[in-house]
């Protein structure tokens, strides 16, 4: 089965988007070119275009034109059970993780209720700034019961996936909640991810279950807004 002609052009689009041959901030060519280019209609250009503002790759400007944004992230977590560098890599992108703290601590009430744990009771404390390719796109704060996993501190989580450590000690997440919040970038977390400070940041905090229920991690991560977009599926 033929694809449908605007959907050619989508693709020719983005691979000139991806290629940097329609660079970042800069203005694609207007419909009328487009369609004298293709030897199509507008309408069919026009669709092809609206489907990659949809997607995030171009925006409409007044006055301007049709511009090309910096390039966004998909995330499908809220969609998969997957580990960071699991989604890094099936988008081609090279995943990194810089361990900026991994201690062991006693939990504090939101941990422990969080983890169905006692308040005080030991759990490690793993806090990461993870990369795609050389950009800063997530700072995560993982929380683990270690009278689970008493040997975690073993581990290098700059090299290691903590989903995949945990599946290799017997106790693969399963299933996860998530609740997801807007907040803004600290001084801190401006400097970390390099983003202006105020600057808007999607805040998830989540709770991740083995397959009979038990709760492993709770983790609280702030994603850069600028760059990542997050895909929900909802079925009835």
């Amino acid at each position: 089965m033929k694809s449908p002609l605007h959907k050619k052009i989508e693709l020719d689009l983005l691979s000139r988007i991806k290629s940097g041959e329609y660079a970042e901030n800069e203005t694609i060519p207007t419909e009328m070119e487009l369609s004298d280019t293709y030897g199509v209609s507008r309408p069919t250009v026009r669709q092809a275009i609206q489907s990659l503002v949809n997607e995030g790759y171009l925006e409409r400007r007044k006055k301007r034109g049709t511009i090309v944004k910096r390039s966004k992230i998909k995330q499908e977590f809220t969609r998969y059970i997957k580990s960071f560098d699991s989604e890094m890599s099936t988008k081609g992108i090279l995943p990194k993780t810089k361990v900026l703290n991994f201690t062991k601590t006693t939990a504090i009430k939101e941990v422990a209720e969080n983890l169905n744990i006692n308040e005080g009771d030991p759990v490690y404390k793993l806090t990461r700034l993870r990369f795609a390719e050389d950009k800063p796109v997530v700072f995560v704060t993982s929380f683990i019961p270690s009278q689970i996993v008493p040997d975690l501190d073993q581990i290098d989580f700059s090299q290691h996936s903590l989903y995949e450590t945990f599946k290799k000690m017997g106790f693969p997440i399963h299933s996860a909640s998530r609740k997801l919040e807007i907040t803004t970038a600290d001084e801190t977390i401006s400097y970390l991810l390099d983003v202006p400070e105020n600057d808007p940041l999607f805040y998830f905090r989540t709770q991740g279950f083995t397959e009979n229920r038990l709760p492993i991690e709770y983790s609280i991560a702030k994603y850069r807004s600028d760059i990542n977009y997050f895909v929900f599926e909802i079925t009835r």
